[in-house]
């Protein structure tokens, strides 16, 4: 099978390559493809959150407006390495939620490029705010981008269309 043609069987007509310092490793970002419950779990537990109980867990997606996976491309066995989601009214405001990559894949630029197409899917949306709950220590990566902090610079940031 064609190798474009591959990937947007896989993973959807809006899947977005990332780039990465290795050839051989594709990286792909989809809104499209679904998410596993069991590899969202082992990412989560990858990246030191609490587990949830699965039923919670997939009654959250199921009402998420935006489900966003990054994958490690492998035709036969994709793997999930990052994820994102955001609830919202679709219109007007999202809110961005777990938002997570996992350590292996940590400082390649992966997580600015999956907040990027985020950011891209909730514009094409028309979405025109969209604010974010970020653990202390990860803030400064969302000043870097250009989000803009609550006063106190702790835990909130906003970001506004153009």
């Amino acid at each position: 099978m064609d190798p474009a043609l591959q990937l947007t069987t896989l993973y959807g007509e809006q899947h977005r390559l990332c780039p990465t310092p290795k050839s051989q490793v594709s990286l792909v970002l989809s809104a499209e493809r679904e998410i596993d419950l069991i590899e969202l779990e082992q990412l989560c537990d990858a990246v030191g959150w609490s587990r949830r109980p699965l039923r919670r867990v997939r009654k959250a997606l199921q009402h998420s407006l935006l489900r966003v996976g990054l994958w490690r491309h492998d035709p036969r066995l994709p793997r999930l390495v990052g994820f994102a989601r955001c609830t919202g009214d679709g219109v007007v405001e999202a809110t961005v939620w777990d938002v997570a990559v996992h350590p292996h894949y940590q400082g390649l630029g992966l997580g600015k490029a999956l907040m990027v197409y985020v950011l891209d899917q909730l514009r094409s949306m028309q979405v025109d705010r969209v604010t974010l709950f970020a653990d202390p220590q990860v803030v400064a990566f969302y000043r870097s981008q250009g989000w803009d902090l609550e006063p106190l610079e702790r835990r909130c940031a906003f970001w506004y269309a153009p």
